[in-house]
């Protein structure tokens, strides 16, 4: 696994840091807007890392492209794991961040890593869920897994491997297709012009790890075993990403006695990736959560 380690400023070695893994989205990295919030943490004096995930950027693993949510969270414990091992991180004081589908994976993640002793999301969203729901047809789950099932049958029998697009590869391409959904027209727009574009996210997707993507559930049995403080940040305007949505239910469900949802008045699921004057705010929260839980 590939990361980028963020230090604070006037970083000593022989002091003992709290520590923060920041998860990028689904189809991001850590170059993008994990990397963002990595960097503005570490300004708050946090040793901060983000990464790409495991076949994906430039992390290794074969096949590429895949969107395996078991690795993903596999991917979280192994960021805890590398923290452990640094001397100046206080291994008692290590929490995570998840944006997008990326605080899916941290809720996720965190039920079963105690190590992680605060979580917070930014427009965190339930992949599963948004798979599931598909083009809202209501089996659109199940005609997603029978071109799975097929794929899969094909790529055995020596068919090339299938890779698709996360979201149209350009504004043109989106308005042919007719897409007028805020989040898919600020997703096109962040990851394919110069806002946000990077080579260590091509907007590539092996098709075959949908179908591992249709049955998780990044919220299942947060009830029980999510207890860790909890920290949840949405926009108000709403899209079809539904990470509003998800960050209301999450907060509802959370087992944690210690949670606070904070919904950033006038932002788009996009504006809380990168644009300043959003994510100050966001950060702002977070400073003071994790200072507090951390």
């Amino acid at each position: 696994m590939a990361g980028h380690l963020y230090l604070p400023e006037g970083f000593d070695e022989n002091k003992k840091y709290p520590a923060i893994v920041s998860v990028h989205p689904g189809s991001s990295c850590k170059d993008q807007t994990a990397g963002i919030y990595a960097e503005n943490l570490a300004e708050r004096g946090y040793v901060t890392l983000a990464y790409d995930a495991s076949y994906q950027g430039e992390s290794e693993g074969e096949p590429r492209y895949i969107e395996e949510p078991a690795a993903r969270v596999e991917d979280v414990r192994c960021a805890v794991d590398y923290l452990t091992t640094l001397d100046f991180v206080d291994e008692n004081r290590i929490g995570v961040l998840g944006v997008c589908a990326g605080g899916g994976y941290a809720v996720n993640a965190a039920m079963t890593e105690r190590r992680i002793k605060a979580v917070g999301t930014v427009v965190g969203a339930n992949i599963g869920r948004l798979y599931r729901e598909g083009d809202g047809s209501p089996d659109a789950a199940i005609q997603t897994l029978e071109a799975v099932a097929k794929q899969r049958t094909a790529e055995a029998r020596g068919a090339e491997p299938l890779i698709t697009n996360w979201i149209p590869n350009s504004c043109e391409e989106r308005e042919k297709a007719g897409i007028t959904d805020i989040d898919i027209v600020e997703a096109v727009e962040y990851y394919t012009t110069p806002r946000g574009q990077c080579s260590n996210s091509p907007n590539k997707l092996k098709f075959t790890s949908v179908g591992s993507v249709v049955g998780f559930d990044a919220f299942h049995l947060v009830e029980k075993l999510l207890t860790q403080p909890l920290q949840i940040i949405v926009g108000s305007v709403q899209g079809g990403f539904g990470s509003y949505k998800d960050g209301h239910e999450l907060y509802k469900r959370a087992a944690s006695d210690k949670k606070d949802i904070l919904v950033i008045e006038g932002a788009s699921h996009y504006d809380l990736y990168d644009k300043p004057e959003y994510v100050s705010q966001a950060v702002e929260k977070l400073e003071a959560f994790y200072n507090g839980n951390l």
